[in-house]
């Protein structure tokens, strides 16, 4: 395959068409950091980030660490934003905006009950005036920056409206569009039906369109490429337990510079390093929770039999010698072609 023209939003020109998805507690600083440090991705979003939260006057401790991060790290930056009412979403916007956020994405599609119990991600879905309104202000909050949008195929079987809610997006000047190949219905079970994204790809006038979805390798890549028609692929948790994902997939479909995938001490290094990282920006307390999940996945995704270990160390420096005992000899396996993103 030739690599297709970059996909220009604003002033920001992006890399290779492969994008690391928004993924709340996880695309956080460190782990962007790491993508970075291991070939990096045309696009890079931050984890989600709740709006209502966001404009509260005393956001929670973990709350604030993150904001502090959310625009760092190597460009471009796109920071998710959710929520349900439009002055918040608009607000958020602009503060984010101000942090340095070179793109603006609002999240339509996150299926967590959480979430839409609180009729915001993916339930908005289901009242596509409501959606437009929260896109309007958003857009109109922030002229000078790019405001992309991502969604899923629909609520359920019965409300399949991701078409509609695209061009209607577009219209209101949405510049790109994300759809994950699920409804909300689905959550993660079953399989990306990519080929059902191709009704938003064939709309007229329409921006750039990302298939998101059970991506893992190249092979899935190219499949949802060429089933949904849409110009990029989003990575999710395929990255989890393998930074360098992103890289080796845009290096195997088009011939990018291959990265360095680690393997025995380097890669014990290499997760090492991030979790130093995660340390550093949340202090220890907060960081060892917060880099149990990761350490969860490098021993998941990289043949790791001391993942017990990992999750239970109780300080820092027993994480550090059991990253060192459990992947200095170990080596890296992909995950199964339908582990969702």
């Amino acid at each position: 395959m030739s690599l297709p023209e970059p996909i220009i939003l604003g002033d920001t020109r992006l890399g290779p068409p492969v994008f690391l998805a928004p993924m709340a507690g996880i695309t956080d600083l460190p782990f962007r950091r790491a993508v970075a440090r291991h070939g990096g991705a045309g696009l890079m979003v931050s984890e989600m980030v709740a709006s209502t939260e966001m404009v509260t006057p005393r956001p929670s401790t973990r709350m604030a660490v993150r904001a502090k991060a959310m625009t760092e790290g190597t460009l471009p930056v796109s920071v998710q934003i959710a929520g349900r009412e439009a002055g918040a979403m608009a607000e958020t916007a602009r503060i984010v905006a101000g942090m340095g956020a070179r793109i603006i994405d609002i999240n339509m599609g996150c299926p967590a009950k959480k979430v839409t119990g609180g009729l915001s991600g993916a339930a908005l879905m289901r009242d596509l005036d409501h959606a437009l309104e929260l896109v309007e202000a958003v857009v109109g909050a922030v002229p000078d920056l790019p405001v992309t949008l991502k969604m899923r195929l629909g609520w359920d079987e019965d409300c399949i409206n991701a078409p509609e809610l695209a061009a209607r997006a577009s219209a209101a000047g949405v510049r790109m569009l994300t759809v994950h190949g699920r409804t909300r219905a689905q959550f993660y079970t079953g399989h990306a039906d990519w080929s059902r994204i191709r009704k938003v790809a064939n709309l007229s006038d329409r921006p750039p369109l990302v298939a998101n979805g059970d991506v893992v390798d190249a092979a899935s890549a190219r499949a949802a490429l060429e089933q949904s028609g849409a110009d990029a692929v989003m990575v999710g948790r395929g990255a989890q337990g393998a930074p360098w994902k992103l890289a080796q997939i845009a290096h195997e479909l088009w011939g990018t510079p291959a990265p360095v995938i680690p393997q025995g001490a380097a890669l014990a290094d290499a997760i090492s390093e991030h979790y130093l990282d995660i340390l550093s920006l949340y202090g220890a307390e907060l960081g060892l929770r917060v880099a149990r999940k990761h350490l969860g996945w490098y021993a998941e995704a990289n043949g790791a039999e001391n993942r017990a270990e990992l999750l239970r160390a109780p300080t820092p420096e027993a994480a550090l010698a059991a990253i060192r005992a459990g992947f200095a000899g170990a080596e890296q396996t992909d995950p199964p072609s339908e582990y969702p993103s």
